[in-house]
């Protein structure tokens, strides 16, 4: 594998990355405009698309990047490494949680804390596990009261702060529980031990990632209006097995099409995104304390807003976040959280 196809591969990821970061914003600041998206139309479509993809896509490269900032390192630095960076994710989130009740990042840390388990094992055993995992949840979505702690209205979740609650947030019932979310870190760390620098691995996991969506979406279609519609839905919450299809899919499209695309000569104009797809963790955090804090500073948080001004204030940030990232890469290599972080952990 020569090293130009490593770059092609490594720089593809990172456009992943961003745009994985892109949808994340669209979709966090619609819910802190508390704007629905009953108003129909090709714009509303696109923001329910969005929902529970983007984050799955985001979450799969973090498995992906997991194994690949691991592979050098004997298994013990590598378990070591990894906790150490769970914990340092998990302050973070919880101090965000503070802020913003659909963190993520304290669901990463449970992740990462888990993920040391598959660290070295093979892709047969991580989709086994990946399977096992979907069934384990589905069974808990059959048998377990998803609602609890939930008011559906206001998206609020009571007791989450007590010991019971936050414990059923973190594993069955928040916004991205341990179960079924980390089917995507283990489908993300699979997709690491694939040689991802051959076009026809690149092109396969594109086709792949497309019919598993399809299939979502038909599935869907199919339980309209059924005992099952809840269950079989391919938004995340309840997180079925149809969901996780979608999650699946979309993530697969997205990373493949982003490989194929990063080895044309025409897409050097996608590498002024690489650097905000090497600092999405700092991103991550600033589109929430920056940019939403904007948005209240200006009155835009609820009182009627339209999926128009959403899109509107979240393509301004993501504009702003691209050249500041660029400008930011001239004089270092990693964002300002990343480089904490690396700093912290190793």
């Amino acid at each position: 594998m020569s090293s130009s196809h490593d770059a092609a591969r490594l720089d593809g990821i990172d456009v992943a990355r961003y745009l994985s970061l892109a949808g994340m914003v669209l979709v966090n600041f619609r819910l802190a405009m508390e704007v629905g998206t009953a108003e129909g139309g090709l714009l509303a479509a696109f923001f329910h698309f969005l929902e529970g993809k983007a984050s799955a896509t985001f979450v799969m490269l973090a498995g992906m990047g997991l194994v690949l900032g691991t592979r050098r390192l004997t298994l013990r630095a590598a378990v070591w490494q990894t906790w150490r960076r769970a914990l340092f994710l998990a302050v973070l989130g919880l101090v965000n949680l503070l802020i913003f009740p659909a963190d993520i990042l304290h669901y990463y840390a449970c992740y990462f804390v888990l993920a040391v388990l598959w660290l070295r094992a093979t892709p047969r055993t991580l989709a086994i596990s990946m399977l096992a995992l979907a069934l384990l949840s589905w069974g808990c979505l059959l048998h377990l009261d998803y609602s609890q702690g939930w008011n559906w209205q206001t998206l609020e979740y009571s007791g989450m702060w007590q010991w019971p609650g936050f414990a059923r947030n973190l594993l069955f019932n928040g916004f991205h529980p341990v179960l079924p979310w980390m089917v995507f870190l283990l489908g993300g760390m699979w997709l690491a031990r694939m040689p991802l620098a051959q076009p026809r691995v690149q092109l396969a996991l594109l086709v792949t990632g497309a019919l598993m969506l399809a299939a979502a979406y038909a599935v869907q279609a199919l339980a309209a209006g059924g005992a099952w519609q809840a269950l079989l839905d391919v938004q995340p919450l309840p997180p079925g097995p149809t969901y996780l299809l979608a999650g699946l899919g979309a993530a697969c499209t997205v990373i493949g099409a982003c490989l194929l695309l990063m080895r044309r000569a025409g897409a050097r104009a996608l590498r002024a995104l690489l650097p905000v797809g090497r600092m999405t963790l700092t991103l991550y955090v600033a589109h929430i304390l920056v940019g939403m804090g904007t948005l209240e500073a200006l009155g835009m948080l609820g009182n009627g807003r339209t999926l128009g001004e959403v899109a509107w204030a979240a393509c301004v940030f993501l504009l702003l976040a691209t050249v500041l990232g660029w400008a930011w890469s001239r004089r270092a290599s990693r964002g300002p959280l990343e480089a904490v972080m690396r700093r912290l952990t190793g």
